[in-house]
């Protein structure tokens, strides 16, 4: 064997394992197109679903109409919020879907999942590539089947779920902080039920008909009233008195006591203007200097008078035979013990 056959022998070996990689590839790259739902035809028609809850649905399930597959899940986004899910439908047979129809999520006793496209009525306007489908709430097949075999086992069983969320609810309420919070109402409404016991005692007491105190301000009351029977005429006697003595104060002419009373006021009112003038000797001797200065005068010439007589009493008196009458100066200044007297002008 030559060199040439060799090389020609090894080329040969390479590009058989190049073609047979390169035909792997497409068969996978195709055989996972295959499994997503897309065909190779390159007429794919696709439709949106929204739901709210996907029930495990997944990318390339099947989707189905009257119980044969038409197509795939092409692809499932939630996006960030997950609270609405859009399901991409991707049909690999040419039918027609009526407007009215709806889609429905549905799982099978094995726990399959699946889409199932309920056909409408509508013949005259059908549902056109990229258009949405309306949606309803998944149906439980498992669920369905039970209603059917035992209606009895079915609502029971719902009854234990709701009895199941009731309890949940309960147990989410009942934390400990509202279980600490109900012990201590029923602490309090213990202790009240205990001053509601000692109160009712008390009161118990004070009912009593022989040694309670209401028995006893009852027989206060009774005495009080039995004494005022017994004086009944003395206060009658005391209300006539009292009657008496109110008729003669209203027969009493008080009016003509006022009026006779504002007479004398105003009788005082013009004395005492008067006396406050300078008209009448009263009026003048209160209001009118000259009076007081003719007293004042008068006054001091008196005491001069008193203390010469009383210093040269032989000036005026002369008794003696023998006595010389006294010539001296008259006095005319008040004498020291006399300066200091309120009758003299400072």
């Amino acid at each position: 064997m030559t060199i040439n056959n060799l090389i020609v022998m090894t080329i040969s070996n390479e590009t058989k394992v190049g073609s047979l990689t390169a035909i792997a590839i497409v068969c996978l790259i195709l055989g996972f197109n295959f499994l997503k739902g897309k065909t190779f035809s390159g007429k794919n028609t696709r439709y949106t679903a929204t739901f709210f809850d996907v029930q495990g649905l997944s990318v390339s399930n099947p989707v189905v109409i009257n119980g044969k597959q038409v197509g795939n899940i092409y692809g499932i986004d939630g996006g960030k919020d997950m609270r609405k899910i859009a399901v991409v439908i991707n049909m690999k047979d040419d039918v027609n879907i009526p407007d009215d129809s709806y889609a429905v999520i549905t799982k099978s006793l094995l726990g399959s999942v699946q889409l199932e496209i309920k056909l409408g009525n509508n013949l005259t306007a059908f549902k056109k590539d990229g258009d949405s489908i309306n949606t309803i709430a998944t149906s439980d097949l498992v669920g369905d089947a039970m209603k059917k075999l035992d209606p009895v086992l079915f609502q029971v069983t719902n009854a234990v779920k709701s009895l199941d969320s009731v309890l949940n609810t309960i147990n989410s309420v009942f934390d400990p902080a509202s279980k600490n919070n109900i012990k201590g109402m029923l602490d309090n409404l213990n202790k009240t039920t205990g001053s509601l016991a000692v109160s009712s005692a008390s009161l118990q007491s004070i009912l009593n008909a022989q040694t309670g105190s209401l028995a006893k301000t009852l027989d206060n009351v009774s005495s009080f009233t039995g004494a005022l029977k017994n004086n009944n005429e003395k206060l009658t006697q005391t209300m006539n008195n009292v009657e008496v003595a109110t008729n003669k104060f209203a027969k009493l002419d008080v009016e003509k006591t006022l009026t006779t009373l504002n007479g004398t006021i105003d009788e005082l009112k013009s004395t005492i203007s008067k006396v406050n003038s300078d008209k009448g000797s009263l009026g003048l001797m209160m209001n009118d200097t000259k009076l007081y200065n003719n007293l004042t005068a008068t006054s001091n010439k008196i005491n001069l008078l008193l203390d010469d007589v009383r210093l040269h009493p032989k000036r005026y008196v002369n008794i003696s035979v023998f006595g010389r009458k006294d010539k001296s100066d008259v006095l005319m200044v008040p004498l020291p013990d006399t300066v200091n007297a309120p009758y003299l002008n400072k």
